[in-house]
């Protein structure tokens, strides 16, 4: 067996985060190993090529990625444009994959089936942090190798494994049976997928900003062909999150998407639903009927010929059933993210700054990044993913200093809240990212840093140091 420290760290999945991670890795020279289950680097973004990032350019490149492409001549898009998919893959991804660092490193159709440590199961402890990570490899011909790593940074994602449509998070009945009618995620309704929905009636469900772009999509479609029609279903009924925060949101472009959905709405051009949970699809001829659970009682919707399903992703567990990880319990994110991303508690779209220690399992070495790291919480930005990779492989090669040393200021959406945005006045008076190490005069964690600075805080209350602050005036 080779020593440990001779072998690669191995990074899962070729989308944006990992890549970043590879690019760090490669500057630290460091030997690494992507794997990538798509038939190129970031198969999962460029199945969503049609849609525009609400964030720009400048917050979705990586400094090490940017260092490693401007020594091949590369030149860096307008940062205030924002990109496609597609354009984050032509302009950004795929030239990076080809620069002759990276290509040496990176393996496409290969999927990691598993991972486990060299002859340990999850149960041996005596000796475990100095075996090597052990991965299955499948090349997709039915051939499985075992490949052997030092460190493990798992950036798989979640695109590929959507929630369904059954709000039980299972599984609606009759799903499974009707799936040649049922979209999962955020189809090209403009583009490839045209001809499935155009002059037919479409149910989206979800209240994210998936189904917000597939909405939008279908009004443009519908305004070409009056003969489509358009319900979407939500299983909240307060709406705060998906309208959004406007002008306040520190994305205009992520203020405007809300806000057009919600005109959409008030103009009856998109029929809404709202508090329904769906349980059951069952056939209607050449259609299906939706039913669910709502207030009132049982509820069907339909006739319609298509159903989309934006209803969020989850992590895949399943290759890492063989290591100690520390999940939240109901995020499936990394613990300590938990209390920080829960939607339960949070809106803001922002976290505070977080790294390897967050991010480290009881596994020593493997590390779950980018919005896996999330696990079923939205509002992922991939500059988070930027920062967590550059701390992850600091941490990795030693040095702790930079590990710790995180920045990490994310745009706010505008719409911060606790109690899942119960009222207004709770959205316009309360904070994220947890609770103040003190209870005198900061609403959260960010509010507090920033004010023992001297800084105006997380964009609440008075400007004074913290302990002169007597009531904090709402925080994110």
């Amino acid at each position: 067996m080779t020593s440990s420290d001779a072998l690669p760290v191995a990074v899962i999945g070729a989308g944006p985060v990992g890549l970043a991670a590879a690019a760090h890795l490669i500057q630290r020279g460091l030997p690494v190993k992507v794997y990538e289950a798509g038939a190129t680097v970031a198969a999962n973004v460029r199945d969503w090529g049609h849609v525009r990032l609400f964030s720009p350019w400048e917050y979705n490149t990586d400094a090490a990625a940017r260092a490693l492409l401007q020594s091949h001549g590369w030149q860096q898009p307008p940062g205030k444009a924002m990109p496609t998919g597609s354009d984050l893959y032509e302009a950004y991804l795929k030239p990076l994959a080809a620069t002759p660092e990276m290509a040496a490193v990176i393996e496409t159709n290969a999927t990691v089936k598993a991972i486990t440590r060299w002859g340990a199961d999850k149960v041996l402890s005596k000796g475990r942090e100095t075996k090597p990570f052990v991965l299955a490899v499948s090349d997709g011909n039915g051939t499985i190798r075992r490949d052997l790593a030092r460190a493990v940074i798992d950036a798989s994602g979640t695109w590929t494994a959507p929630n369904p449509l059954g709000a039980g998070g299972i599984l609606a009945e009759g799903e499974a049976e009707n799936a040649d009618r049922i979209a999962y995620g955020i189809p090209d309704v403009l583009g490839r997928d045209r001809a499935a929905y155009e002059g037919r009636t479409t149910l989206v469900v979800g209240a994210g900003h998936s189904a917000a772009n597939v909405l939008i999509d279908l009004t443009r479609l519908a305004e070409q062909d009056p003969t489509t029609s358009i319900v979407w279903a939500t299983r909240g009924e307060n709406l705060m999150r998906v309208y959004g925060g406007g002008r306040a949101d520190q994305l205009p472009a992520r203020g405007e998407l809300g806000s057009s959905l919600k005109a959409l709405v008030d103009s009856g051009r998109v029929t809404l639903v709202s508090g329904f949970s769906a349980t059951r699809v069952k056939a209607a001829g050449d259609q299906v009927m939706v039913e669910g659970e709502t207030a009132q009682g049982i509820r069907e919707l339909g006739p319609v010929d298509r159903i989309v399903v934006s209803t969020g992703q989850r992590p895949d567990l399943n290759l890492t059933r063989e290591l100690r990880l520390d999940l939240d319990p109901w995020l499936e994110s990394s613990k300590a993210l938990g209390p920080l991303i829960d939607p339960n508690l949070h809106s803001c779209g922002s976290v505070p700054p977080h790294g390897h220690r967050e991010l480290a399992h009881p596994e020593p070495g493997f590390y779950t990044v980018g919005i896996k790291s999330y696990g079923r919480a939205p509002t992922f930005l991939m500059l988070t993913g930027y920062e967590q990779v550059r701390s992850v492989v600091a941490a990795i090669a030693g040095d702790l200093a930079a590990a710790d040393d995180i920045h990490l200021v994310l745009p706010d959406t505008g719409v911060c809240s606790t109690n899942s945005l119960q009222d207004s006045a709770a959205a316009s008076s309360s904070c994220c990212g947890g609770p103040a190490p003190t209870q005198v005069g900061a609403c959260c964690v960010a509010d507090a840093e920033a004010k023992a600075e001297g800084r105006s805080g997380c964009g609440c209350g008075p400007t004074q140091a913290l302990d002169k602050v007597a009531e904090p005036a709402g925080c994110c």
